[in-house]
């Protein structure tokens, strides 16, 4: 193993992580059989009434460089109450917003609603990591070490371009379910974005922002759920957003699915694949440009590969070594390898292979990370380094932050990425009455609609090429399939970086990013 780990260590740092545990056991002592509860009370007492949800909020001014000037800006950490159609509390919503302190006319100042994904999870990646005033440090493609972490000012926020709200969706962050609610009860496509829809009517009426530029950048889900709100928005609440930012994109769930019989996902995570062995330099013939070798993989993958893999079982082996020996100068896999994969490689079992002879798995987030293999006779990745190596960062320093400097929470659980969520959401969404074989969860239609009622609305989409949650291809052959004339589909606009599926990991990709979404926030205002 140490010959194995010494050879590799060209490939990527090499993190051993440790956790220890202790389960602590606490006993209580028996009560007497005479003794009353504490909590006992008379017979005609009456019941405590039950307390309302209220909201709670901190107001701080503080002050940051960007581009050479000088921002004053108040940052508010705040809850939002949230009520049903009789008026009864619902949820409590956290936002953490931050607004220019000059501004004299807020028709000139645009507003962006900002959010992460998941399903279920807090906004901290894109505040803490992306476009907040304050971002914490990690280390490029590799474990960020523990605490103490630092926390600096953030020359990439997009404070000089627009305000920004980060949202906290329910049973993420501090948000959580009031009255009679629970958490479940959002825990859905559609009621998700009622939730969210209705928090930023409130906000914009309570801030006359009504007549301000608006925008939604989200990431991950937070694409999924952008496309759904901006459509609810303009059908439900007469608002119309001046533009739309998708980081890291999944609007059709069936692009993802590795489901038995359908090969899709195969085709479209090929190009990333091929992305990941470039980087990794496994390639025999290892072409010095990487967007020039994406194209090629691009080009292979839909034509010759998809057509082998349209053949089923009646390819024959000569047409199946040939594939493979093509597959495998893309991908960096053994012919031999793909030959018994049947040409099909899902994600976990790339994840799991590609470095195996170095006892290394590759990051789902983001190739470019990587880590030790628990079992080298695993067939599939059995955790994700691009995660691990961050989380521990990204909590600490929210954290920190909302309490020291924001002054909020300090008796609060902050909830960064519950497990809770995701494994009972519903996906169901637009769904025609009496359909009996519903399709996989997507929002093409969404942004169809959208796009052609809302003849301004620009959309911009931001891929990494080592991504492999949201694989790049598969983005372009839903955006390449939605039903839009012309002129509707020319203000799509895609934009690619040499990173994964959190861009902003990526110093160099950070600042592309800044500049990249500035620009879209500005011609989608001035147009």
């Amino acid at each position: 193993m140490k010959k194995i780990l010494s050879h590799c260590l060209g490939w990527g740092a090499i993190v051993l992580l440790l956790i220890l545990g202790q389960t602590a056991r606490s006993a209580a002592q028996e009560p007497s059989k005479d003794a009353k509860p504490a909590d006992a009370k008379p017979a005609d007492a009456k019941a405590a009434p039950e307390e309302k949800p209220k909201e709670e909020s901190s107001a701080t001014d503080h002050m940051i460089r960007i581009g050479g000037q000088t921002i004053n800006y108040k940052a508010t950490a705040s809850t939002t109450l949230l009520k049903d159609d009789k008026g009864e509390p619902t949820a409590l919503m956290y936002s953490t917003a931050y607004t220019r302190s000059d501004v004299k006319d807020f028709s000139q100042r645009p507003i962006a609603f900002i959010y992460n994904g998941g399903p279920g999870s807090a906004s901290v990646w894109l505040h803490m990591g992306a476009f907040g005033p304050r971002r914490v440090v990690t280390e490029n493609a590799s474990a960020t070490p523990p605490a103490p972490y630092k926390v600096v000012d953030n020359t990439e926020s997009l404070l000089d371009k627009t305000d920004m709200v980060f949202i906290d969706p329910v049973g993420t962050g501090f948000s959580r379910a009031a009255g009679k609610a629970q958490d479940k009860d959002f825990w859905g496509v559609d009621s998700d974005v009622r939730s969210l829809a209705q928090f930023i009517s409130t906000y914009v009426s309570r801030n006359n922002r009504w007549n301000s530029p608006k925008f939604l950048i989200g990431e991950s889900y937070g694409t999924f759920r952008s496309v759904a709100l901006a459509n609810y928005l303009q059908t439900h609440e007469g608002m119309y957003v001046n533009g739309i930012v998708l980081i890291s994109s999944v609007l059709d769930a069936g692009t993802l699915s590795f489901s038995a019989g359908d090969d899709r996902s195969y085709i479209f995570y090929v190009p990333s694949y091929a992305a990941t062995a470039w980087h990794y330099k496994l390639l025999k013939n290892r072409p010095e440009d990487l967007d020039a070798f994406v194209e090629s993989a691009r080009q292979f993958a839909s034509t010759e590969y998809a057509a082998a893999l349209m053949k089923g079982s009646k390819l024959s082996g000569a047409e199946t070594a040939d594939i493979a020996k093509k597959l495998s100068g893309f991908i960096g896999l053994s012919e031999d390898y793909l030959i018994k994969a049947e040409l099909r490689v899902a994600l976990p079992q790339f994840s799991a292979e590609l470095q195996r002879s170095c006892g290394l798995t590759i990051g789902r987030y983001d190739a470019r990370y990587n880590g030790p293999t628990y079992d080298l006779l695993t067939e599939n990745a059995e955790f994700d380094p691009s995660y691990t190596a961050v989380v521990g960062a990204f909590t600490a320093a929210l954290n920190s932050y909302v309490r020291e400097d924001l002054k909020f929470g300090q008796d609060k659980t902050y909830k960064v990425l519950p497990n809770e969520p995701s494994r009972v959401w519903d996906w169901k969404h637009n769904v025609p009455p009496g359909e009996f074989f519903p399709s996989a969860p997507t929002v093409g239609n969404d942004l169809v609609r959208e796009l052609i009622d809302n003849p301004r609305l620009q959309v911009q989409v931001e891929n990494g090429y080592f991504d492999m949650a949201t694989p790049f291809f598969a983005t372009e052959y839903t955006m390449d399939h939605l039903a839009l004339p012309a002129d509707a589909r020319a203000r799509i606009h895609l934009q690619y970086y040499d990173s994964g599926h959190m861009i902003y990991l990526h110093d160099e990709d950070r600042v592309k990013l800044k500049a990249n979404i500035a620009g879209f926030i500005d011609g989608a205002v001035k147009q």
